[in-house]
């Protein structure tokens, strides 16, 4: 008996948009504590001192190896791998055909002819499709996250983060890190073992990410704190994970491009109807019959400095031809402080209430998107709104009109759902109301933006 697809799945259901803002699937979940102290002092500390995420458990490893490594990763990514090679990462985005995004990871290149793709399962899902269906000579290799697999992880995966993240990482390493470029990795010691590392600094300061062997991971993670206890390092829980991401200026979720049109048609066949693209929901005031109004360009979410045109890839020709008119911009809104007040007041009144915030992040289907206004007029969307104790405000993400974009510019936000609701069960029945905010840059972190986000260009 044939498996049925997600293709299937949406012929069944009869309009995609009303599918997946009925799914029952809540927020993107990360399987780890809660909180080690509390999230407050965890998300403080990754602006002050240190923290240290486990990310072992909430991602998607895909090991692909092979001669035609290379030769997949150019074809369906829009970044150029003319520098291909042992020891350097990216931040690798592919597109449909007519040059919306489908997915992003991070690209890490262990050997020269294998890598591992690391991050939800979407793009692992779209390079694996790419690498059995256009008889590309490689090897796959899973380790499923946590949530999709029975299965103990392979590997471990932790990122120290923070102002005091390389004096703990040289402490742990017994002495000077040398020879790490921004989003170059390399090797260190730790607890007498070799550990390999890339460097990044979300926050803005230099850091890295940590992996190997699962088994050795205890032990390196033990090391490491015992390296940064009198310097304030804090073992971050999944509040506080789920929350960074906006302070740094990266789009947790955007919408795949994949479930309209028929050149994306053989892909939504091959995908299971059960699968993390048939089961993800959408969420928030933003309501289109067109599922094509969800798509972003990488343009839309701040990956234009990532589109290279010096190879053939999915898409090119589409961004070739939308790379110079004008782009929405991603942008950080900060939230006034009296509407999310009234949203929480609505809690304590009695008859209608606005939909519940959760806090610090009030996340409850897997894509928000919410409508931003200006002077009435729709402008753009906010995304993944989040309560940062580095700003004591409500923040989220958005993509506005060019016209609304710049910084200091006021602006609504549409909170909660027409007609009620939808049928999420994280959905409570409830009124819908505007929020004002305040336009800023994105990323918001000034270490972020003035340091992070120019090494990277």
């Amino acid at each position: 008996m044939t498996k049925a697809s997600l293709e299937d799945k949406i012929q069944r259901s009869g309009n995609v948009v009303e599918m997946l803002r009925n799914a029952p699937q809540g927020p993107y979940q990360f399987p780890i504590k809660a909180e080690f102290s509390n999230w407050r002092d965890e998300q403080e500390a990754w602006r002050k001192t240190a923290v240290l995420f486990d990310q072992s458990y909430h991602m998607t490893d895909l090991y692909i190896e092979g001669r035609d490594v290379k030769r997949l990763l150019s074809d369906v990514g829009i970044n150029s791998m003319a520098n291909f090679g042992r020891n350097v990462a990216k931040q690798l985005v592919a597109c449909n055909e007519d040059g919306h995004y489908i997915g992003d990871s991070v690209l890490f290149i262990l050997e020269d002819h294998l890598v591992n793709v690391v991050n939800k399962p979407t793009l692992a899902n779209w390079l694996t499709y790419q690498a059995r269906t256009r008889g590309y000579d490689v090897e796959l290799r899973r380790d499923n996250r946590s949530l999709d697999s029975s299965r103990p992880r392979q590997g471990f995966r932790f990122e120290v983060q923070g102002p005091k993240a390389w004096e703990i990482l040289e402490r742990a390493h017994g002495g000077p890190i040398t020879g790490f470029k921004f989003f170059g990795m390399g090797e260190i010691k730790v607890a007498g073992r070799t550990v390999r590392a890339l460097r990044h600094g979300m926050a803005g300061d230099a850091g890295l990410e940590l992996f190997g062997p699962y088994e050795q991971g205890a032990e390196i993670k033990a090391a490491l704190c015992r390296a940064g206890e009198d310097l304030g390092l804090r073992l971050a829980g999944s509040r506080t994970y789920s929350t960074v991401a906006h302070e740094s200026g990266w789009f947790p979720a955007a919408m795949p491009a994949i479930y309209s049109g028929a050149a994306m048609k053989p892909y939504r066949e091959w995908l299971p109807d059960d699968g993390f693209e048939a089961t993800s929901s959408l969420g928030g005031s933003m309501v289109s019959d067109r599922i094509e109004d969800y798509y972003l360009t990488p343009y839309e979410l701040g990956y234009g400095h990532i589109v290279k045109f010096d190879h053939d890839f999915i898409g090119r020709s589409a961004l070739e031809s939308m790379k110079d008119r004008p782009h929405r911009r991603k942008v950080t809104l900060k939230w006034h402080r009296e509407d999310v007040t009234r949203i929480f007041s609505s809690l304590f009144d009695e008859g209608d209430r606005y939909k519940y915030m959760d806090i610090p992040a009030s996340h409850y289907a897997t894509m928000p998107y919410d409508l931003v206004t200006r002077n009435g007029r729709p402008v753009g969307i906010s995304h993944y709104p989040v309560y940062t104790s580095n700003l004591r405000s409500w923040i989220s993400l958005a993509i506005l009109d060019p016209e609304a974009a710049e910084p200091g510019t006021d602006v609504s936000i549409v909170w909660g759902e027409p007609g009620g609701g939808s049928l999420k069960p994280s959905v409570e029945r409830h009124i819908q109301t505007e929020v004002r905010a305040e336009v800023h840059p994105c990323p918001i972190a000034v270490t972020a933006r003035e340091v992070y986000r120019k090494v990277q260009k």
